[in-house]
């Protein structure tokens, strides 16, 4: 009996799989040339990019194989990625010209107020007959106002007369602006040496002067005793000769300086 061959029929595996894989690999390529590329920019990168690109979009056959580029970037540099240093260093130049431009109006229209508040403290001085004991001054610093020992305390004290705490009274309603000012306080005397019990230097007795006024125009509820400060300078900062007692006269005070908004103690 003859044996009947059975063909064998060899089943086929569906490889439509095959074309998203390559596609997939097309693109991870893709990736790593333009990761190269980036990593040091020039003519011949920015090509392969541009292929690159091409290839995966348009439906190119393969990577190396299209056409060149038509765009031609400037030699060693990246279209649109590079910024001109010197283009930021003028307009960081222009953007600081404006700042200080703008810091130095707003200066100078606080400088009108505290001419106004000069004014008023000057009007004050007139009208209590003050002048050979009160100065005022507009500085660049502040508005300075100069108080002579003589209106403020007994030779070699610290401690204000009933006529000084009156004045550092009205000097105090006059200190109080809207928004509140930063004031110092400072201490003054001449160069004749103290040293007693109470005060053993010239530093100790100009100290304790500016804090007792300081803490007289405190009283005054209105005013922040956040934004005051107090420091004394004993016989360091003359504004006169210490060779005559009319000088020696002039150094021994009390200076209150109300200070511009926009600057900081």
């Amino acid at each position: 009996m003859r044996k009947k061959r059975h063909e064998e029929h060899e089943e086929h595996v569906d490889e439509s799989w095959l074309i998203p894989y390559a596609d997939m690999l097309t693109l991870l390529l893709a990736l790593f040339i333009v990761l190269f590329a980036a990593s040091t920019v020039d003519v011949k990168k920015y090509e392969a990019i541009t292929k690159s690109f091409e290839e995966v979009l348009n439906g190119g056959t393969g990577i190396m194989e299209s056409e060149p580029s038509t765009m031609q970037p400037q030699e060693g540099s990246f279209v649109g990625l590079e910024e001109d240093p010197e283009e930021d260093k003028e307009e960081e130049k222009e953007k600081e010209k404006e700042e200080q431009e703008e810091s130095e109006e707003e200066l100078e229209k606080d400088l009108n107020k505290l001419e106004k508040l000069k004014d008023r403290i000057d009007a004050y001085i007139g009208k209590q007959d003050l002048d050979a004991f009160l100065q005022t001054k507009l500085t660049e610093e502040g508005l300075l106002i100069t108080i002579k020992e003589a209106a403020l305390f007994q030779s070699g004290k610290a401690d204000l007369t009933g006529d000084a705490k009156e004045l550092a009274k009205e000097i105090s309603s006059l200190l109080v602006t809207d928004p509140p000012r930063r004031i110092t306080v400072t201490g003054h005397t001449d160069n004749r040496p103290i040293k007693t019990s109470q005060y053993q230097s010239n530093w100790h007795l100009s100290s304790e002067r500016a804090l007792n006024f300081m803490t007289e125009l405190l009283k005054n509820k209105n005013l922040k005793p956040e934004l005051y400060s107090f420091t004394g300078y004993g016989e360091y900062r003359p504004i006169d000769t210490n060779k005559t007692d009319a000088g020696r006269a002039k150094n021994r005070r009390v200076e209150v300086l109300i200070l511009p908004y926009n600057v900081e103690n």
